[in-house]
This record gives structure tokens, C-alpha cells and sequence, in this order.
């Protein structure tokens, strides 16, 4: 059976002892807080998050959507990822993305619960709708020599 000696502790230097017992309690506190306060997927998902730095035009779309089929459709048929400069984003299934577009909404004053996709946004300016993304990027096609 195992016995714990406490002598040889009593004859460690008080500030190794004092280093140590910290030591164990921060480790003890980072597991406690990976396991039980959801830090192992907060940080997980902050890893996983590499759309935090997308800038410029940015197409919200959803799997399964209608109205984003229609938007991709036009995409494909003109080409439109060869002409403009866009970066696209699928929001059902993705919770970093979904956030996105809520902040996004909410910069433009919209109300996040009412937002759906398809959706533009384009440095500060949103379009919601796939009739009026349709015309957006009809309008910088026209833009373009």
C-alpha cells in the first residue's frame, strides 16, 4: 500500500514548496476549466475560425438554400469568381460564419433574427435578398472592362 511521507515534504525549502503547491493548483485550474467551462472548444473554435480576418465583399450563403442556388447559378453561368473579388461563406452549417453575418447585420443596423441568405456584405454596406444580390453583382460586372 502506498504511503505518503510527509516528513520529506517538512524538509523541502518553504519557497519550492510554496512554487509547487501553486504549480499543482494552476494546473488543476486550467484542467477544471478546459473540461467543465467549455475553454477546450472555445479555443478550438477560435483556432478553427479563420474567416476572422475575410475583408472586402463577402457572399453569406446556406446548403439547401433556393434563393443561394439561384445566386450561384448566375455566379457559374458569368464567371463571376474570375471577375470580382469575393469570398464566400456558408452559414448553416458553419457557427463562426453564422456569427459573422449576425455582427455583420447588426453593423448595418439590421435585425439579426429577421437576416437571411442569401447575403452581401460590402465594407459596410449589406445586401439581403437574392434579388438584390443578383442586381449587386450584375452591377459590378457592368463595372468591370
Amino acid at each position: 500500500m502506498f504511503k505518503f511521507n510527509f516528513k520529506k515534504i517538512s524538509t523541502l525549502p518553504k519557497n519550492v514548496l510554496f512554487l509547487t503547491i501553486i504549480l499543482v493548483i494552476a494546473v488543476l485550474e486550467i484542467f477544471l476549466f478546459l473540461v467543465f467551462g467549455g475553454g477546450a472548444n472555445k479555443i478550438v473554435s477560435y483556432f478553427n475560425n479563420n474567416n476572422s480576418f475575410v475583408g472586402g465583399i463577402i457572399l453569406f450563403e446556406g446548403n439547401n438554400c433556393p434563393q443561394c442556388v439561384t445566386v450561384d447559378n448566375y455566379i457559374k453561368n458569368n464567371k463571376l469568381q474570375d471577375k470580382v473579388a469575393f469570398t464566400r461563406l456558408e452559414v448553416f452549417e458553419n457557427k463562426a460564419n453564422a456569427k459573422m453575418l449576425e455582427d455583420k447585420a447588426k453593423i448595418c443596423g439590421l435585425d439579426s433574427s429577421h437576416i437571411g441568405v442569401p447575403f452581401v456584405w460590402d465594407n459596410g454596406h449589406c445586401i439581403v435578398g437574392y434579388v438584390d444580390v443578383l442586381k449587386f453583382f450584375r452591377e459590378k460586372l457592368a463595372k468591370k472592362p
